[in-house]
């Protein structure tokens, strides 16, 4: 019995004790619900219009701006509640932060390349989301750019996820949607042929032959490139819908003129 009522009473004098506590602090506590839920509706707020207006003008859209505004917001909110509520002085706090920034900055100096370089891919122009480039080997469309890395978007669906800092000190190209999506396909029409009528043949013949795959809109251009024993050597470009793989485009165009009568199939045995 004598148990339960020292139980009982040390209960009762942890309640008084957080009563207490909660009663003393109850400004700071208040103060610092207040802050956070501003700078979170802010942050917000903030966001919606931020992205809304990179949308409407010249300026690039992309995460990063969005998030260095959303980190500054929060940066003055926590400076603001550091004094009154944890009786922290933000100058104290910067100057050791200031110190310990110099061996911080030394293990996360990938990063910082990865930020600054994001900087300076987006304020230059030099990419931006929706643009289509090649770069380390990858060709896509750029999806967006982050803190540390630039997401492009490959024609099969996959997502590459590129360091901002190599980003910018590789070999970056950026293509226009035709030269990317064309297919080229060799062909060897027969020695003495029209080529005008040859030509149009080809045309028609692939056209319906890649109706499914290749870009609204588009026709297949035939090109003549010289003279072979076996007759007249050519190219014909198909262009790629967005979605489809350049190898489907391509089976799709050898299929439409694997039967051709005025071409001569013995030139691709022969090579």
């Amino acid at each position: 019995m004598d148990n339960i009522t020292d139980a009982t009473q040390d209960s009762l004098n942890i309640m008084q004790l957080a009563l207490s506590w909660l009663a003393s602090n109850a400004a700071r506590i208040i103060f610092l619900a207040i802050v956070l839920i501003a700078a979170w509706v802010i942050v917000k707020i903030v966001s919606k219009v931020l992205r809304k207006l990179l949308d409407r003008s010249n300026m690039p859209s992309a995460s990063i701006f969005i998030n260095i505004v959303r980190v500054l917001i929060w940066v003055v909110a926590a400076t603001i509640v550091l004094k009154p509520v944890f009786g922290i002085d933000p100058t104290t706090l910067m100057t050791a932060l200031g110190v310990g920034g110099i061996a911080v900055s030394l293990g996360l100096k990938d990063t910082v390349a990865n930020v600054i370089s994001g900087f300076g891919l987006m304020l230059g122009r030099v990419i931006q989301p929706g643009d289509l480039v090649t770069v380390a080997g990858t060709t896509g469309v750029v999806k967006d750019i982050t803190w540390r890395q630039t997401v492009v978007r490959e024609r099969n669906g996959n997502e590459m996820v590129i360091p901002n800092s190599v980003l910018n000190t590789a070999s970056l190209e950026r293509l226009t949607p035709s030269n990317e999506g064309t297919v080229t396909v060799p062909f060897t029409a027969k020695a003495g042929i029209d080529t005008t009528e040859v030509e149009r043949r080809i045309i028609d013949v692939v056209t319906r032959g890649t109706a499914d795959v290749a870009a609204d809109d588009s026709v297949p251009l035939v090109k003549f490139t010289g003279f072979t024993p076996f007759g007249i050597e050519g190219q014909v470009l198909v262009f790629a819908k967005p979605d489809v793989f350049l190898s489907s485009v391509r089976d799709a165009a050898v299929r439409a003129l694997a039967d051709a009568d005025f071409l001569e199939q013995r030139a691709a045995i022969g090579a």
